[in-house]
């Protein structure tokens, strides 16, 4: 999804800086940038540490002078497991990735953001971010957090220059789970064709649309927004409903590592 958004970018005229530690995928975005890629640059960053963050934001400002736009789209998952099976390891990488690596980000940037005659800053959440889905509990948390602090930041931004925008994508065709070196235990519930997964090209319009737009929360996809009003209007029966899906999943992976063990 993070190259559609370049690549959407980059379709609107925008001149773009792409950010990710995998040097492979930022070529293959441009490559895909073809005629446009002059208006891309890239930079290879582990967004996880702070020291890194704050160079960039220092290269990014003397090669480039300004930067009117902040999208924060880096996120991985967790395995299909229960809290009480994760290790810490894992807890931490994914807190890491999803919550602070934004929180870094936009503490780097917006001392800068602030200074421009209008900017914006988009964070991206899931829809597990306001449901929580067993087997993705620390996932969710994260993402949780990221929607607080975008829904603060709203709040501490209103009445100046910098707009902000949280994102809440449903079932999404990305390549999220190989990312996260998360095996796939099962066929997406995306293959459902009453809940068929967005297009990432699809999701990205959505979500730079929201942004033009100065959405207040953008949900991305029919399963978000279906998600959304039943967990507002019922929010144990919503859980519920999630629990009963995924229940059969987590038992057979918890029987598979008792199994493993034997």
């Amino acid at each position: 999804m993070g190259r559609e958004i370049v690549l959407n970018l980059l379709s609107r005229g925008a001149k773009v800086i792409a950010i990710d530690i995998n040097s492979i995928a930022l070529q293959g975005t441009v490559e895909l940038a073809n005629d446009r890629k002059d208006a891309l640059s890239t930079f290879l960053v582990d967004i996880t540490s702070k020291a890194s963050v704050g160079m960039l934001m220092n290269e990014v400002l003397e090669r480039f002078g300004a930067v009117d736009g902040l999208i924060n789209n880096a996120g991985i998952i967790q395995p299909f497991i229960k809290v009480n099976e994760l290790n810490f390891e894992t807890v931490e990488r994914v807190v890491n990735v999803n919550f602070y690596g934004t929180l870094y980000m936009i503490k780097a940037f917006l001392p800068h953001l602030l200074t421009r005659a209008e900017a914006h800053i988009v964070n991206i959440s899931s829809m597990g971010g306001f449901l929580p889905v067993p087997g993705q509990t620390v996932y969710g948390a994260s993402k949780a957090a990221v929607k607080l602090l975008t829904e603060g930041l709203h709040s501490e931004l209103t009445g100046t220059n910098v707009k902000v925008t949280v994102v809440f994508p449903g079932a999404v065709g990305t390549n999220i789970m190989q990312n996260s070196g998360v095996d796939n235990p099962i066929q997406s519930a995306a293959d459902n064709k009453a809940m068929k997964a967005l297009s990432p090209a699809r999701a990205a319009q959505i979500i730079i649309d929201g942004m033009e737009n100065d959405r207040y929360r953008v949900l991305v996809g029919k399963d978000a927004k279906i998600m959304d009003l039943f967990y507002r209007l019922v929010p144990r029966s919503a859980a519920g409903l999630i629990a009963k899906k995924m229940a059969a999943l987590l038992n057979d992976r918890g029987n598979a590592m008792q199994a493993s063990l034997h």
